[in-house]
């Protein structure tokens, strides 16, 4: 096994080769890569490039964490990290990605490897959601008089995203689509107020056993930033360059008015455009864009919430 795992570090060192070459792409022969993964490489070099952003050291490491062997095939179950030391212009910054992947080995020879949990894909909690509520939730304005007034403390948030960008706060349930979950605590974390409760589809808040839909799910966090006038809050800006750290950005991938991830700025490269944090693939200090993720498409939409307390 530890033979099949040294096999699948390499492939991934030749893998992420041709990104030290700044834009250039690398003669380099790799047994298999799906042709989504190719694209979305091409445009993070793409990306680098137009940023005038070089990679110039990459490394690479993973562990097994489940596999299935028959007579002739194995199925192989890894995490594998990836780090790419970048140098912006004036700017080094440190981008890293964990992938939860299957690879799947033949006789000896890799015939396949692909990402177990891609961005924006649907678990349990958002199909229960899009069951109940469907596409048209719009959180509904609180006209009560009861005031909820809080300043968010951005540097304890993105202090906490730091903390659990890669790991899993024991306080809180793990969803098999956490990007929001994260988001969530985090925004909890520099001091968001949660209300609603227990109405799942109404407020922002989580206590064991249940929670907001709004905290759970992408979609209607995105619609709750959009309509709250009370507790946690935020206004919509025109530009990912009008971001703060602590704010949050909302991805519809397909561009279908479904929103499917989202995540918080920690960072900013030296262009002033936003550096993030996500859960599912556990990424930080990645491009905002999102163009290197298998998800990316052309009709992809954004919503960039500045959260003003």
């Amino acid at each position: 096994m530890k033979d099949i795992m040294e096999v699948m570090k390499n492939y991934w060192e030749n893998s992420c080769y041709p990104y030290i070459s700044g834009g250039e792409k690398a003669e380099i022969t790799l047994p298999f890569v799906r042709e989504d993964e190719a694209e979305a490489a091409e445009r993070k070099l793409a990306n680098l490039k137009r940023r005038e952003a070089k990679i110039v050291k990459n490394m690479v490491d993973g562990y097994i964490i489940n596999h299935h062997q028959s007579s002739y095939r194995t199925l192989l179950d890894y995490l594998v990290t990836l780090e790419h030391f970048i140098y912006h212009k004036n700017k080094p910054y440190l981008e890293t990605q964990i992938q939860a992947r299957r690879a799947v080995i033949d006789n000896g020879e890799l015939i396949d490897d692909y990402v177990l949990e891609p961005d924006g894909f649907f678990g349990t909690c958002e199909k229960e959601y899009f069951e109940n509520e469907g596409l048209n939730q719009t959180q509904s304005r609180d006209h009560s008089d009861a005031e909820i007034r809080f300043s968010y403390n951005r540097l304890a948030a993105v202090r906490y995203a730091e903390r659990w960008w890669n790991d899993y706060n024991p306080a809180y349930r793990r969803f098999e689509n956490d990007c929001t979950n994260y988001i969530s605590q985090c925004l909890k974390a520099g001091g968001a107020p949660m209300r609603g409760l227990p109405v799942r589809n109404q407020g922002w808040w989580y206590q064991e056993p249940q929670w907001s839909f709004s905290w759970s799910v992408a979609h209607s966090l995105r619609w709750y930033l959009s309509g709250s006038n009370k507790g946690l809050r935020a206004v919509e800006v025109n530009s990912p360059e009008e971001l703060m750290k602590g704010d949050v950005i909302c991805y519809d991938f397909t561009g279908d008015d479904r929103w499917q991830h989202t995540t918080i700025v920690v960072d900013k490269d030296a262009d002033y455009m936003p550096l993030v944090n996500a859960h599912t693939t556990n990424s930080r200090m990645r491009y905002w864009a999102y163009e290197d993720s298998t998800a990316w498409t052309p009709e992809i939409r954004y919503k960039f919430f500045h959260i003003t307390g």
